[in-house]
């Protein structure tokens, strides 16, 4: 089967993994997510994945807490959301590591860029725990990073909406869609599809992203074929 991209990373949201919960981990959810990127590993893709943890912490609980300690809480919340993915595709044969950036050698592979590449040249999925390893830093931001470091062809980021807008859909029923946009036109017009952290990293590499939704886990199987779903950012708009 002819696919458009070959290498891509694929940032999967937290709230993705509780599912219809809304909270923590839901297994049929986690478990239907693994079965289509079982599917583009099947088509000769390479996935590498970055994984958000909101469904377990959502950061600081307080303005008394610490913001640095709540981030770092953040990233074990992110371990534990890859750990789960792991298992799921291990389940159903698809050999997968685990690299954390923060250590913790009991539980997972230290991230190291060479070595991930190398898992990624055997056919094997890389997920990718605990964010960039730095407090003040998105996983958005941990996604745009490690997606140049792997030289991927595009980042799939998967969201709970369909596309970009420009208002909140669920909110505004006339928000408009968008299907194509510049990185320029994500930070000037603030349109919240990653943080701008993530979203110049993304420029000044001319990372292309597809933003599409999880609601439907086949989108991602027909976003590596090049079909004609959510919103994509490139440098052209185009």
């Amino acid at each position: 089967m002819e696919v458009k991209y070959k290498k891509v990373l694929l940032k999967v949201s937290g709230e993705a993994m509780a599912g219809p919960q809304g909270f923590g981990i839901d297994e049929a959810t986690v478990n239907e997510i693994s079965l289509y990127i079982k599917k583009i590993v099947d088509m000769g893709v390479g996935v590498s994945i970055v994984v958000g943890g909101g469904n377990i912490w959502r950061g600081r609980s307080s303005e008394n807490m610490d913001r640095t300690r709540a981030d770092h809480m953040g990233m074990l919340a992110t371990a534990i959301n890859s750990l789960a993915l792991c298992s799921a595709l291990e389940a159903i044969g698809v050999e997968t590591r685990v690299e954390t950036a923060i250590e913790m050698r009991q539980i997972a592979e230290p991230y190291i860029r060479g070595r991930a590449i190398r898992h990624l040249d055997k056919g094997r999925v890389v997920i990718f725990g605990c964010g960039t390893g730095n407090p003040f830093m998105s996983t958005d931001t941990a996604a745009a990073l490690r997606a140049v470091e792997m030289n991927v062809d595009v980042i799939l980021l998967a969201k709970k909406v369909d596309a970009v807008y420009d208002s909140d859909p669920n909110v505004n029923p006339d928000a408009k869609k968008y299907t194509n946009l510049s990185f320029s036109d994500i930070l000037s017009k603030n349109l919240g599809v990653m943080d701008s952290t993530a979203a110049s990293l993304c420029r000044d590499n001319n990372m292309p992203i597809l933003v599409f939704g999880l609601n439907d886990p086949e989108n991602i199987v027909r976003a590596v074929k090049g079909d004609k779903i959510g919103t994509l950012v490139n440098a052209e708009g185009k």
